[in-house]
């Protein structure tokens, strides 16, 4: 019997981590991801609630925990840490100063909370994982941190951008919509620009100035998938 219950309260700890790491969490998300019927998933969220765990339940849109409860610090596996420091070379390649800064304190904080033992291994990892950084002569920006916020907090952004076609800097409010990367060279913001009342895609190391205003704005309704199968062969510079 004790056996039976293993599997089951792996999959307990792993719908805890699931809650923190997301807003709401739906019984068919949860089903999906760990093979279980949604009648399964019903009966591991009450169990969790008698365990005193406080998660809510919206009606219609799924399950979150209480705000401002917070887990335990979770340890991480041998091969989770792994994964995390093989990243973070990918991540060191990158041409964004604010993005490289930002992650490397992120890690820094994951590889506290790991085991002694563990921390010798992907230091040893670190030391012998490398990927070869192309050349490239793309200069460095250090947006991308302030941009995401501005995103997700639906604030329009004011920019001063160069357009080597007209071979000039014009003033633009653009609506941030989504964020794309071409292997590490440059990043590219997809946003609405109001000048040009149309979707344009704006590459960070044209930008010579940037505001994040307090100016919210209504956020697009269209799929970042959508918008690529719109415009994947026509990506519309400014």
């Amino acid at each position: 019997m004790q056996d039976k219950n293993i599997p089951r309260l792996s999959r307990l700890m792993a719908i805890l981590t699931q809650l923190q790491s997301k807003r709401l969490l739906t019984a068919t998300e949860i089903a999906q991801q760990f093979k279980v019927s949604t009648r399964t998933v019903y009966r591991d969220i009450k169990a969790l609630e008698q365990a005193g765990l406080p998660i809510l339940t919206e009606e219609g849109k799924g399950y979150t925990l209480m705000e401002g409860y917070r887990l335990p610090p979770i340890m991480f596996t041998e091969s989770e840490a792994n994964a995390f420091i093989t990243a973070e070379k990918l991540v060191l390649l990158n041409k964004d100063i604010s993005l490289t800064k930002h992650y490397s304190e992120g890690i820094t904080k994951i590889k506290s909370v790991l085991r002694s033992y563990a921390r010798d291994k992907v230091g040893i990892l670190s030391e012998r994982l490398a990927f070869e950084e192309r050349p490239s002569e793309a200069a460095l920006s250090n947006y991308l941190s302030s941009i995401q916020i501005a995103l997700t907090d639906f604030n329009l952004i004011r920019l001063e951008y160069f357009s080597p076609a007209r071979d000039e800097v014009t003033k633009r409010d653009i609506e941030p919509f989504a964020l794309i990367n071409n292997l590490g060279e440059s990043w590219y913001l997809i946003a609405f620009c109001r000048l040009r009342k149309d979707f344009r895609l704006f590459r960070f190391d044209r930008i010579r100035k940037i505001e994040i205003t307090d100016q919210k704005f209504i956020p697009h309704t269209m799929t970042l998938h959508e918008y690529l199968a719109r415009y994947k062969n026509n990506f519309d510079h400014p």
